[in-house]
């Protein structure tokens, strides 16, 4: 069903989090029904309200009363249950004496209800239960609007969502004739400590053990960000994480999955904290003012009429609650900035909600994962390094190679001619052997072949023929295009540091590439701050981050795995570079497709340019309260005043939002579709090249 679900465009995304159900919808059912009982009733209103729009004889006047109870019946739901969201907020927030973005909402649609209600029972007014429904129906449309930009992928998931659903587990076989254990394929959340699985070549290691049987090679680039994968014989102790390369091997489980040396990362408070971040402040400091502002001119016109005739002064009071709801300014957010989020996610670039876009404007620090972030996490390769090999020795090599299925002989043989190879062994987690040609030919580790004085001390596989080392093979990384141009222009953010998992052995190449712009030779480089560490675990970046933010600092994280998770999490601002953005999106505030990497100060100078459409959608929006007040403090606000002002401010600024903003996507982005848009190399560069 897999296989076939697959071949179709659908394939099924299984982990350990699909076993426990705990996968959220994208939008939240009340808000649908909340939203379909505010738009069902804004139409009927609107419909109902139009006799009294268009003039009402005297012989009519009994359509205002039947209408206006009409209207009140379908008002109450929509302020009271589609609105409630914002009132309860309100209340909320005035209980701890603050002021936010909801309080100013909810006094207008209070204000609206109560004051239209009145009119109506005492037949002085058909009253603003129109503008009261469209003003919540606006509100709520920005809210899903909101929602449905937010789960266009998914950002929150943990160590459950990397783990596969099955392990295979050995039993002992109840039938007298069979002493070898029999095997049985079991979900992983229910293994238990001492029971006994079977890793083979390529599969995850799913809790803590102890090995029992065979050779371990665990390739920890997926925890740790360390690139060479690590040898553990039996009786040592093995960590869940790693992805086993070799013949199969016996794991005795001394842990279950759930508490497994992995998961502590997520035990960290980094990940039972929700961040408080950018818009969401601006728009609440925006909305201080602005209540402050209306309630002043609310209570001054009332102070003004109250002397002259209290009917005014009641009617001119509330007046300016009404039209100086901020419903523009509330719909200013979702709609510009959550335009802004499509329009980046549509180039690749997958913000995780609007707060990061006012988040990456504070930005001071810049922390580089390396593995995987900087380098392409497929593009590595091995260069060989010692005596030179002649043309015919080299075809020797790659031809041994090339009977090994083992992820580095298989790149060590590609492009090799086919030769026939004699008296083959494969000794796992070692090495290879076989006679070439009548030439005896060993690759694999130092100690396996003998390692020697000549050799190159940090190769990772090495070559011996007719028992002379010859050189070895050293694992290269290549790093993306285009990426010291994109490491350049966050040096001008501040300061810039690299947090790698691997060991040092192209400190001396990146040390430059890292230190902050000076005139001071690279030999007296030691001298200056330090500005990239090596064999990082994912704990220590994540107290890094923690250590800079107690300074005040401001962080931006650029990780790629889950290694980082604990260090995205904690950063004001954590970016994700994903090969496949579907596939791995840990705790982190935006995915950045690898292939749009280059492009990334692009997406980031769109980003950050879209907060002053906001400013200039909420000049528009003070206009508006300008014209709308001139009438309210003179007690002269009709309804139908009302209900053309209101929704028209609305349309206005949702209108200006996604106008301005998809404009300037396509000037700024557009280009960055056919070429980067930041100078640097066209191809991949090598980690060994030093020219």
């Amino acid at each position: 069903m897999a296989e076939l679900l697959a071949s179709i465009g659908y394939p099924p995304d299984l982990n350990l989090n699909t076993l426990e159900g705990t996968a959220r919808k994208p939008i939240s059912r009340r808000l649908i029904y909340q939203l379909g009982v505010a738009g069902f009733a804004f139409g009927n209103i609107m419909l109902l309200s139009f006799p009294e729009y268009l003039g009402l004889q005297e012989s009519e006047m009994w359509f205002r009363k039947v209408f206006g109870w009409l209207n009140i019946a379908l008002a109450t739901p929509v302020a009271f249950y589609s609105g409630r969201d914002y009132i309860t907020s309100a209340w909320a927030t005035l209980r701890t004496r603050q002021l936010s973005i909801d309080v100013p909402l909810a006094l207008g649609i209070l204000v609206l209800y109560f004051r239209s209600a009145f009119e109506i029972a005492t037949d002085t007014g058909a009253g603003y239960m129109d503008s009261l429904a469209g003003l919540v129906f606006f509100l709520l449309v920005g809210k899903w609007f909101q929602q449905m930009t937010y789960h266009r992928i998914s950002f929150d998931r943990d160590y459950k969502s990397y783990f596969p659903v099955a392990a295979t587990r050995l039993v002992r076989s109840l039938r007298p004739d069979k002493s070898d254990p029999e095997s049985e394929s079991v979900s992983v959340n229910k293994l238990e400590p001492g029971d006994r699985i079977l890793i083979r070549n390529g599969e995850l290691v799913p809790a803590d053990g102890i090995l029992k049987k065979g050779l371990a090679r665990l390739d920890y680039s997926f925890v740790t960000g360390e690139a060479e994968p690590v040898e553990r014989h039996s009786g040592e102790k093995i960590y869940a994480g790693g992805r086993h390369l070799g013949d199969a091997i016996e794991l005795l489980l001394t842990k279950k999955v759930s508490q497994s040396y992995l998961t502590q990362l997520w035990n960290d408070d980094a990940f039972h904290q929700e961040k408080l971040m950018g818009t969401s402040r601006l728009a609440n400091r925006v909305s201080r003012y602005f209540t402050i502002i209306i309630l002043a001119i609310a209570f001054a016109t009332l102070a003004f009429w109250l002397p002259r005739d209290p009917q005014i002064a009641f009617n001119a009071f509330t007046a300016v609650l009404i039209i100086a709801c901020p419903c523009a300014a509330a719909l200013n957010v979702p709609f510009t900035l959550g335009n802004t989020v499509r329009i980046l996610a549509r180039h690749g670039f997958y913000l995780k909600n609007t707060n990061v876009v006012e988040a990456l404007r504070n930005v001071t620090v810049v922390v580089f994962d390396k593995t995987g972030t900087l380098t392409a996490a497929t593009g590595s390769e091995l260069q060989y390094e010692g005596h030179p090999l002649t043309e015919a020795e080299m075809a020797w090599t790659k031809a041994l190679a090339s009977r090994s299925s083992h992820p580095l002989s298989r790149m060590i043989a590609a492009g090799g001619n086919m030769m026939e190879v004699a008296d083959f062994q494969e000794h796992i987690g070692q090495g290879i052997e076989g006679v070439v040609a009548s030439q005896h030919i060993r690759i694999g580790s130092a100690s396996f072949v003998g390692f020697g004085k000549n050799t190159p001390a940090d190769a990772t596989v090495f070559v011996e023929i007719n028992g002379q080392v010859k050189g070895g093979f050293q694992l290269r990384n290549q790093y993306r295009p285009s990426v010291w141009s994109v490491v350049d222009y966050f040096k001008k953010w501040g300061k810039t540091f690299l947090l790698s998992g691997d060991n040092e052995r192209e400190r001396e190449y990146l040390l430059p590439k890292f230190a902050p712009e000076t005139t001071t030779p690279i030999s007296q480089y030691p001298n200056i701050p330090i500005s990239i560490f090596f064999n990082q675990s994912p704990h220590d970046k994540l107290n890094f981050i923690k250590s800079q933010q107690s300074e005040g600092e401001t962080m931006l994280m650029l990780g790629d795995g889950l290694n980082d998770a604990g260090a995205l999490r904690q950063a004001d601002v954590g970016i994700v570079v994903a090969e496949d953005v579907n596939n791995f999106t840990p705790a982190c505030d935006a995915v950045l497709d690898a292939k749009k990497f280059a492009q990334l100060p692009d997406f980031l100078e769109f980003a950050k340019k879209s907060i002053y459409l906001v400013y200039a959608a909420w000049i528009l929006a003070a206009l508006y309260n300008v014209v709308g007040l001139s009438y309210a403090v003179q007690g002269e606000l009709s309804p139908v005043v009302a209900a053309i002002l209101m929704p028209l401010s609305s349309l206005t600024i949702v209108g200006f939002g996604m106008a301005s903003t998809t404009i300037m996507g396509k000037l700024k982005l557009s280009k960055g579709l056919e070429s980067p848009t930041v100078g640097g190399i066209s191809k991949p560069e090598r980690a060994g090249n030093r020219d």
